[in-house]
Formats: structure tokens, sequence, C-alpha cells
């Protein structure tokens, strides 16, 4: 099968530089999330980017910092195992592939060192899960295990595995595949739709502060009149 590149979505030095750092330290280093989905959507380039390393993400970002042509503070999130460095253009968050394991009374996950697939396996949703490597070997190849470039052009939302397990094990994006639907247009697919039904009580779980900002994130977006009546149907009972 074509392995598909796309190099003018990584364009910019500062990508470079990434890759640059992680041959040094001899990780793989990897531009994941939003900053994906927005290139292909053509939502304009997002300046908070995700990069994930199959290794440390700390000792990455220290690394790019180092080889930044300003000087650049690394911020350290250690009981994250994150860290963000600022420039001029962006706004890069460092963490290390993990796979994740949760308890049933809370959204606080286990987590353990993991590969890109344990990475891309605990993301919310498929269009939200692709990748673009920063190897020099394979600069600017799309890694999009869940089909999420298909998700995209169909306009849903769902879940890189089974929902019951993604909504369980974090019910916060529940929220979060609501407000996707109402910022993009896009339908949530009729299994997760479902699950989010389902598993609507579990909300019961997350803090109030976290369910006021998804909110606050939901009520923002344009035209989500029909969204707002979904999330009444479906969640709001889930609050009382």
């Amino acid at each position: 099968m074509e392995q598909l590149q796309f190099k003018d979505a990584i364009s910019h030095p500062v990508f470079k530089t990434i890759s640059d750092a992680a041959a040094a330290i001899g990780v793989e280093a990897y531009v994941i999330g939003g900053f994906v989905r927005d290139y292909f959507l053509k939502r304009g380039a997002k300046q908070d980017i995700d990069i994930v390393a199959v290794g440390s993400g700390i000792e990455l970002a220290q690394k790019v910092a180092a080889l930044l042509p300003q000087s650049t503070k690394v911020s350290v999130f250690k009981t994250y195992g994150t860290a963000m460095v600022k420039t001029d253009d962006f706004e890069l968050e460092f963490v290390g592939a993990r796979k994740e394991s949760y308890t049933r009374d809370s959204r606080n996950p286990i987590v353990e060192d993991g590969t890109l697939e344990d990475d891309q396996n605990r993301r919310d949703f498929t269009i939200n899960a692709m990748a673009f490597s920063l190897s020099s070997q394979n600069y600017g190849q799309l890694v999009d295990p869940f089909n999420g470039m298909v998700d995209l052009e169909k306009k849903i939302i769902k879940t890189p595995l089974e929902p019951n397990v993604t909504y369980s094990d974090d019910p916060l994006r529940m929220m979060r595949a609501i407000r996707f639907a109402a910022q993009l247009n896009f339908r949530i697919e009729d299994t997760s739709f479902h699950s989010i039904k389902n598993n609507a009580s579990r909300i019961k779980i997350i803090t109030n502060e976290r369910i006021i900002t998804e909110l606050n994130k939901i009520m923002m977006c344009d035209g989500s009149s029909h969204i707002i009546i979904l999330f009444n149907s479906v969640m709001i009972r889930s609050f009382v």
C-alpha cells in the first residue's frame, strides 16, 4: 500500500529542528492530533502543536530548545510527563508515547511507556489520532491506523477503539464529541452516539470545572443550536 507523505504540512523550520533533535537522542517523533486534522480540513495552521516521542518527551523538548536559534525556556510538567516549548510561531507540547488504563471511579489514567500505536489507541477520536512522521527516513509520512482520513471525508466523529471503552474511561470525551460535531459540522457516528447515551451518567466523575470549560466551548461554536439540542436530550439529565 502506498504511504502518503505530506512534507508541505511540516515545512516550517521548527519541524526540521524537532526531527534533528529526535535523531540526536535516538527517538522517533511525530506530529499528532489537531494540527494534522486541521491541515486536512484547511482550517489554517494551529499554533499549539502536539509532538509525541517514542521515548522521553521531556528529553526531546530539552534537545529541541537547545537546537533552536533563539534562547528558549522549557516548561516541564513531570507529573504528566510532558514539556512545553514556546517559539515565536508555535506552542509545542511534547509527550512520550504511552498506554493508559483506568479505574472505574477516575478519569486519571495509570500510565505506562508505550509505542506510537499505543498512543494512537488512547486518542479520543479517529480524526485526532492521525500523525505525521518527523523521521528523516519517512519525513511527512501519514500514520493513520484508524482511517481518520476516511472519517474526515465522511464528516463523522468516531472513536478509535470500542466507544463504550473510550467514553467510560474518560467521560469528558462525550462532551468533546459533541463539541467537535458542533465546531466542524460533523455527525457523531451511530454506534458512538448510542454509547454516549448509555454512558451519560459517567459524566458525574468529572469535576465541575472541566465540565463548565467544555460546555463553554460548545456554546461558543457557530451554528451549534442543533448540537445544543442534542446535548440537552442526551446528557443534560446526567447533571441533575
